[in-house]
């Protein structure tokens, strides 16, 4: 089972609210997930994201592959630095812009 760490769309029209979460990659966007690690929310500027630092390294480390916005959203958060400490091939590769 290839894993991804990815958003999934919550709230109203032109309200966007992201969940952040850990699910199958063959399983639809707004589909089921394994767990729910933090949500992010665009709309306030600056924008919210809260985060499970400890759940987002843990998926990491078993192979949880995150999507590009969900990647830069850990890079921000300074998630992806240390998992990259804790293992060369816990973060994956970084994906091309």
């Amino acid at each position: 089972m290839s894993v991804k760490i990815r958003l999934s769309r919550v709230g109203k029209p032109k309200r966007s609210f992201f969940h952040i979460v850990v699910c199958d990659s063959r399983s639809p966007r707004d589909g089921r997930i394994i767990e729910k690690i933090g949500y992010y929310d665009p709309v306030p500027n600056p924008a919210k994201i809260e985060l499970k630092s400890d759940r987002a390294l843990y998926w990491l480390s078993k192979g949880g592959t995150p999507t590009r916005t969900v990647y830069q959203i850990l890079k921000k958060q300074g998630i992806i630095q240390l998992s990259k400490k804790t293992g060369p091939e816990s973060a994956g590769a970084e994906p091309k812009a």
